[in-house]
């Protein structure tokens, strides 16, 4: 099949030769420059939404294009055409090196291209070829599965977005490598209203899966009746206490506050620049002894995983804080020759028209010894804190503050009343150092996640245990 060969894909159809693109590499380089690369994309996308028990859209688009990267020092020069064409490339080329500054170099060798040496996510059926009357099927049937839930459920919004991307990537250093990557994500939103009360849940998943994945084990069920109950619960919630009171987090999504509140600060660019609060600290204890956080980027079939990053390089598990030491930073090409630290493979990129930079992939905190009933036994007050909603944070200070969206109250030791309101105010660095359990049940999220950084959006992987933070700020309106 064509498609699973990127490169032939690109060659054969946009009418490329190896000599043009050599001839283009030597256009990007400057005698001044240290490295260019050439990016290919051609991805086709499906987006489905249903509201008011109508599929009210189904679309579906094909974007490709070409960027061209030329560095030279800490000076980047970027380029980018929709029209894939040797004329466009040489443009672009010229572009990109003026940006970046410098005559033209030497005309740069291109490898053989070669597939990944791993596969995470090889497909017989990449999800967008099944047909979309299944896909209408599945929406239609969350929507009555949702009202059938509870007769106070008012509306029901879910939408499935499907991907398959082919990308590839030649680099003056002389790597070549094509890859093929599909995606799927379902999100199902339940607004319940009582009284004149509204109040909403939320729940989905997806990967780097088929189509059929959402309806193994009536997983797609599962995510409807979890945003119905979240919505119908929160009618019956009273508001969440504030104060500073120890904050239970539950397994799983509850890891996109280690994503945003830590993750993001040990990225390579802001340490390079150094206003990240992690700058400076390699080596140093910035956790608790109980914290061991890992990116993780060869994890089959996750939704954040790449058999190789925007530049080629492959990815891999890096270990961020071990034992709550600082043990590395997540790079890029730049960030990496600039920092001379090895590559991480967390060059990302939105798509051929943006830079890459050093984004997380799927970022989790490791289990501990801790049965997660004993971390909740030892709380005689606080906030279990199940599902997380929208969230800020400010990457130089570590400040941030999430909304919980499905939260408890622990009452000696247990579990009890559901709350709702409840916001968690802290600052990244400052919660890590007073985490005092962390629970054998590590899980990783259902596959929803979407991290912005710079105007720039990927796909994302979050994961946790239950862990215990002793003293967070808790807004609400409760007592």
């Amino acid at each position: 099949m064509e498609l699973l060969k990127p490169e032939r894909f690109f060659f054969d159809r946009f009418s490329l030769t190896s000599g043009g693109i050599e001839e283009t590499l030597g256009t990007a380089l400057s005698r001044l420059a240290d490295y260019a690369d050439l990016y290919f994309e051609f991805r086709t996308r499906e987006v489905l939404s249903l509201e008011e028990s109508m599929v009210k859209r189904a679309s579906r688009s094909v974007v490709q294009g070409v960027g061209v990267r030329v560095i030279a020092g800490e000076k980047t020069g970027y380029a980018y055409s929709e029209d894939i064409s040797l004329d466009n490339l040489r443009l672009a080329a010229r572009t990109a090196r003026y940006i970046a500054g410098g005559a033209a170099g030497p005309p740069a060798a291109v490898a053989v291209a070669a597939p990944p040496t791993r596969d995470l996510y090889g497909l017989e059926r990449p999800p967008i070829e099944s047909p979309v009357d299944e896909k209408i099927d599945l929406l239609s049937r969350i929507d009555v599965e949702a009202r059938r839930y509870d007769s106070r459920i008012r509306n029901v919004l879910a939408s499935l977005i499907v991907e398959h991307k082919l990308v590839f990537i030649l680099t003056s250093e002389g790597v070549a490598v094509g890859d093929v990557q599909p995606l799927v994500r379902l999100q199902v939103a339940c607004i319940a209203e009582k009284d004149g009360d509204r109040q909403q849940g939320s729940c989905g998943g997806g990967g780097r899966v088929a189509f059929d994945f959402l309806l193994e084990g009536d997983r797609f069920l599962r995510h409807t009746r979890d945003a119905a109950r979240q919505a119908v619960q929160n009618l019956e919630a009273a508001p969440a206490p504030a104060g500073t009171m120890t904050v239970v987090l539950a397994p799983g999504w509850p890891g996109i506050l280690l994503h945003e509140a830590v993750g993001h600060g040990l990225e390579g660019d802001f340490n390079r620049k150094r206003v990240s609060a992690f700058s400076g600290l390699m080596g140093k204890r910035v956790a608790s002894e109980l914290c061991t956080v890992v990116d993780d980027g060869t994890l089959p079939n996750r939704r954040g995983s790449l058999n190789c990053d925007d530049e080629g390089t492959p990815t891999g598990r890096t270990v961020l804080i071990e034992k709550g030491i600082l043990r590395g930073y997540l790079q890029d090409h730049l960030n990496a020759a600039l920092m001379k630290t090895p590559r991480t493979g967390n060059g990302r990129r939105e798509s051929f028209a943006h830079i890459p930079m050093p984004r997380m992939t799927n970022t989790f905190m490791l289990a501990g010894d801790a049965a997660p009933e004993d971390v909740i036994r030892s709380v005689s007050r606080g906030l279990y804190a199940a599902y997380f909603g929208g969230g800020q944070v400010d990457i130089t200070s570590g400040k941030f503050v999430f909304s919980a969206s499905e939260a408890y109250l622990i009452e000696d030791g247990k579990v009890t009343r559901p709350v709702k309101g409840a916001t968690l105010i802290g600052n990244g660095p400052d919660v890590l150092t007073r985490i005092g359990m962390v629970g054998s049940d590590l899980r990783l999220d259902e596959g929803i996640g979407t991290c912005g950084k710079d105007g720039q959006s990927v796909p994302v992987g979050v994961g946790l245990p239950t862990v215990r933070v002793d003293g967070i700020t808790v807004g609400g309106t409760g007592v």
